[in-house]
């Protein structure tokens, strides 16, 4: 594996198993590892907890936050991985503007299992069926240029070693 600084995005809607692979990703390339969840303002979590879908608005100042730290871990030559939806195009864009270079991964499921997924979930502000459906309504594919997609029936083990395989091929 290339030893150089890594800014990677995990991405994907919620039930897709962001936090998950993001931390074997991280540990995997010895990376910190960042749930964009745990960023979010108090009012975008309140907001969500009743079922609320986030505008772009209320995205902004998260971000510009997560894309600091992007910023940040690339100043001091360190790798990070962090697990965010970023279900828009133009959400990546904001991310990718401050690093280099900015590898995605992008995990994707049909409704059923990612719904299935969610109901096994305890404790997590994201709740309810027409949040997912809001989620998948407002998702922006990535094409197979601008991201590596996984199907999260794959194993989490597959799902990053195929990763890092397309990490170092693209480093070669």
């Amino acid at each position: 594996m290339d030893k150089t600084a890594k800014s990677i995005l995990v991405m994907g809607v919620s039930g897709s198993g962001k936090s998950h692979l993001g931390r074997q990703l991280a540990a995997a390339l010895d990376a910190t590892f960042v749930d964009g969840d745990d960023h979010h303002s108090l009012s975008n979590i309140e907001k969500m907890s009743q079922g609320q879908p986030l505008t772009d608005e209320d995205r902004e100042t998260w971000l510009i936050t997560l894309a600091g730290l992007y910023a940040d871990y690339h100043r001091r030559g360190q790798t990070l991985v962090i697990g965010c939806s970023a279900l828009k195009r133009h959400y990546r864009d904001k991310l990718r503007a401050a690093t280099p270079s900015l590898d995605i991964l992008y995990l994707h499921g049909e409704r059923a299992t990612l719904m299935q997924r969610l109901d096994k979930r305890g404790g997590h502000f994201f709740h309810g069926s027409h949040m997912l459906d809001n989620q998948l309504a407002t998702l922006e594919v990535p094409d197979e240029h601008e991201a590596f997609r996984a199907d999260i029936r794959n194993s989490p083990r597959d799902i990053v070693m195929d990763f890092l395989t397309r990490l170092d091929s693209n480093t070669a």
